[in-house]
């Protein structure tokens, strides 16, 4: 399905580009009111600036504030530099409460005013309430539009009540069930109101044991219980059990798709909102910090080989057969770093069971490790020397475990700091890979050989 989905997209992708240099902006706009709005996002997302300036001056008024909620960050705030305050106030227009808290703090402070000043009073309330919440908490990602009933009225009260409403919000699977207070009583599904007997109670049909999400779950939690519990949708609460929003199954693959793009990036040191076509200055230097901090490390274990620059003109065969050593490490301890910091994400992995995780992977590299240090000897063996295969062997085996050992512990140590394991992890294991493989290899050289 992703496979199709991709391929759809370039589809469109190169239709699009190809009518832009046609010209033919008329046809740009009719094919842009056939998408949805993060269809749309996507091909804005995937165009250099020029031609994504003019595909955005081609997009309905009544669609570009959808469009800005599915865009990167970074390329909604390039979009919202180029509209002026008028345009922007009405982008924000029939948002949803917790979509518009989303692109409302990227707004100029004087346009932030004038969308306040334009929404009634319980819709103000609504968007400072969600935004008085941390982003990844349930109350930064909840929606307060939602539809109550009381638990003392019929189905037939409620069905009624529905008609008259005329329509529900966006991913509504279930009603949510309050006392006169607002306080969280339970949730009555629309297929027990649709097949019940209209004349039963709510209070005998509802559902008591669904719980609510308290306001300050952190996201991490949520995605899991959406995944572990099939859910379309979950009910927040205050810490007094008064209902404040709920949170929809829409919001939570955002965040999942956000979360993963962030451990796949950020080991990179690259930022999931970065723009695929920022300006060249404003890319390179989001990637200098990084590229800075691994100079670093290389100058580190160019220094350990420094310290063996005696064996190395002595036995030239060393210096050809270093980078095998290292590599070796580096691509079995990155194998384990990535599976560490996918379990810690979808909470598999924790301190809890980290020993068993620490067992497992220490057993994979010692396996892996003589099983390659067989095959690398031989060949070194017969291309050099019988013994500098023997101490390669021993290197590759020694650095192997300890990369096992490193990216099991460099997360794990890490989150217990408070820092981001997907960010520093894959510049620290580099360099724990490359100076133990040096220096084992190296090392056995100068004692075995010299």
């Amino acid at each position: 399905m992703p496979e199709i989905a991709t391929q759809h997209h370039q589809e469109r992708l190169q239709l699009l580009t190809e009518t832009l240099e046609s010209g033919a902006l008329a046809n740009v706009r009719q094919m842009l009111h056939s998408l949805h709005p993060a269809e749309i996002a996507h091909l804005l997302e995937s165009l250099p600036v020029y031609e994504r300036e003019l595909v955005w001056s081609a997009i309905s008024s009544d669609h570009e504030g959808d469009v800005l909620t599915h865009v990167s960050d970074d390329v909604r705030s390039a979009l919202i530099d180029e509209m002026d305050t008028q345009k922007l106030v009405a982008a924000t227009e029939g948002l949803a409460t917790d979509d518009l808290a989303d692109i409302l703090q990227q707004l100029p402070e004087a346009v932030i005013q004038e969308v306040l000043q334009s929404m009634d009073v319980q819709d103000r309330h609504r968007l400072e309430t969600v935004m008085s919440y941390p982003e990844d908490t349930a109350g930064g990602l909840m929606n307060t539009d939602t539809v109550t009933v009381r638990s003392d009225v019929t189905l037939e009260v409620v069905m009624r009540y529905l008609r008259q409403r005329g329509e529900l919000p966006d991913t509504t699977d279930k009603l949510i069930v309050v006392d006169r207070n607002d306080a969280y009583l339970g949730v009555l599904p629309l297929s027990d109101l649709l097949t019940q007997s209209p004349t039963k109670q709510v209070a005998s049909v509802m559902k008591r044991d669904v719980q609510a999400l308290p306001v300050n779950t952190p996201v991490s939690k949520i995605t899991h219980l959406f995944e572990h519990r099939d859910l379309i949708s979950a009910p927040v609460v205050d810490e007094h059990g008064k209902l404040l929003g709920r949170i929809t199954i829409d919001d939570v693959v955002d965040e999942i798709r956000d979360s993963t793009e962030h451990s796949m990036l950020g080991m990179s040191g690259l930022d999931e909102n970065e723009d695929m076509f920022a300006p060249v200055l404003v890319s390179a230097r989001h990637r200098a910090v990084w590229l800075g901090l691994n100079l670093l490390t290389a100058f580190l274990a160019s220094w350990v080989i420094g310290l063996f620059e005696t064996t190395i003109d002595k036995i030239v065969a060393l210096a050809v057969l270093m980078p095998i050593v290292a590599s070796m490490g580096g691509i079995a301890g990155s194998q384990t770093l990535t599976l560490v910091i996918r379990g810690m994400a979808v909470g598999q992995v924790g301190f809890a069971n980290a020993s068993r995780v620490f067992t497992k992977e220490l057993g994979v590299g010692f396996i892996n490790g003589v099983l390659w240090a067989i095959v690398v000897a031989t060949i070194t063996g017969l291309w050099f020397d019988p013994q500098i295969g023997m101490i390669i062997a021993a290197a590759i085996i020694i650095n192997m475990v300890i990369a096992a050992v490193a990216g099991v512990m460099i997360p794990l140590l890490l989150k217990k700091f408070g820092a981001d394991p997907a960010l520093g992890g894959s510049v620290m294991l580099t360099t724990v890979t490359d100076v133990i493989g040096f220096m084992a290899f190296l090392g056995l050289a100068t004692l075995m050989l010299l």
